[in-house]
């Protein structure tokens, strides 16, 4: 009877025990891996500001962010299910579902209501914000940067005669060190990325133009949160809570950039927080506050826009299976518009 006894003691107390780690483990946070479009720089600071003020961490999320290596390349890695959320070019993953219509990739969140792509010269080069200006000229052209994959729609919209004009596929290590040592007379690239290291090299802000392509009848959006095939299929719960938390870190870094710039510090020894405050707050003024994002709150986008934008994006080369809207972006994870707004 004693050995019976002692046994259903031991068992009620490993019963016992599980019982009081269910709860925890039923807890346990969700993992979340997210690649963003580039390195710790200024415009990355909302996902680390999320992460060490424990943003995503209140709402059940163990996130783990790397970077990147141009906002393209953040669509295949979120495509193929390696990343669960990724930051990268919606009109680069309308592309893509246009090539791969099966693939059920989706942006979930729009950050750049406008997009930073520009083209960046010198007035020493005879570059002015004068069209006109770049006929003649030499201009350094990643064949993998974004800006550059717009360069047919600009032209196209404000008739622009590229004869004259010579295009040099540069990498992206080299493109700014080419300009600032006046190899070529521009460059393709975001403005928040180009301009700030030009200045970093000595290249005087007098000396720097800087023309912002959606200021030249160029309507698309920018960078946007892109969620995996298996994460919209698995936990879509998890994507709002994301997104939550997100637009939470977006409020405190509009607050204080400052802050924001020193959380990039923290993951980039050779960042500096002069330059990567510039950046993010010409991020801040030229992409995110945008006049739509002040009426209605960040996240979305407007459905007669965005239709315009696919209709340019068809003049750089005709579709193949020309993407519906829902085909690409999707509000179904987006809080309220009254919790979207930034106060």
């Amino acid at each position: 009877m004693f050995e019976i006894s002692r046994r259903g003691t031991v068992l009620g107390l490993v019963l016992a025990g599980f019982a009081a780690l269910s709860p925890a483990l039923a807890q346990a946070p969700t993992k979340l891996r997210v690649t963003l479009d580039w390195r710790f720089e200024g415009p990355s600071a909302p996902f680390l500001i999320a992460i060490d003020k424990g943003y995503f961490a209140a709402e059940g999320l163990d996130v783990t962010v790397d970077t990147g290596n141009g906002s393209r390349e953040a669509i295949p890695r979120v495509a193929s299910n390696t990343y669960d959320l990724g930051f990268g070019d919606i009109n680069s993953l309308i592309r893509f579902r246009d090539e791969n219509p099966s693939v059920n990739l989706k942006a979930v969140m729009m950050v750049y209501d406008r997009p930073p792509f520009a083209i960046i010269g010198r007035k020493s080069k005879g570059i002015t914000t004068d069209l006109k200006s770049l006929a003649g000229k030499k201009f350094g052209a990643p064949a993998a940067d974004a800006a550059y994959a717009q360069w047919p729609i600009m032209r196209a919209v404000n008739n622009i005669d590229e004869k004259t004009m010579k295009f040099e596929n540069v990498g992206f290590p080299v493109r700014e060190p080419m300009l600032a040592t006046g190899e070529v007379d521009a460059v393709f690239g975001f403005s928040i990325s180009s301009v700030i290291n030009l200045k970093a090299r000595g290249v005087p802000d007098a000396d720097i133009v800087s023309l912002l392509m959606s200021d030249y009848g160029v309507d698309l959006y920018g960078n946007a949160i892109m969620a995996s095939p298996k994460l919209q299929a698995e936990n879509p719960e998890a994507i709002r809570k994301f997104i939550r938390a997100f637009i939470k870190a977006w409020r405190d870094v509009i607050k204080d950039p400052a802050a924001g710039a020193a959380a990039v510090l923290k993951r980039n020894d050779v960042a500096k927080q002069d330059v990567e405050l510039e950046r993010l707050k010409m991020l801040i003024e030229q992409n995110i506050l945008t006049p739509a994002v002040k009426n209605v709150g960040m996240g979305g986008v407007l459905n007669d826009r965005f239709d315009r934008a696919l209709d340019q994006i068809a003049l750089t080369a005709p579709f193949k299976n020309r993407p519906k809207r829902e085909d690409v972006f999707t509000a179904e994870y987006l809080p309220p518009p009254a919790d979207r707004k930034i106060h």
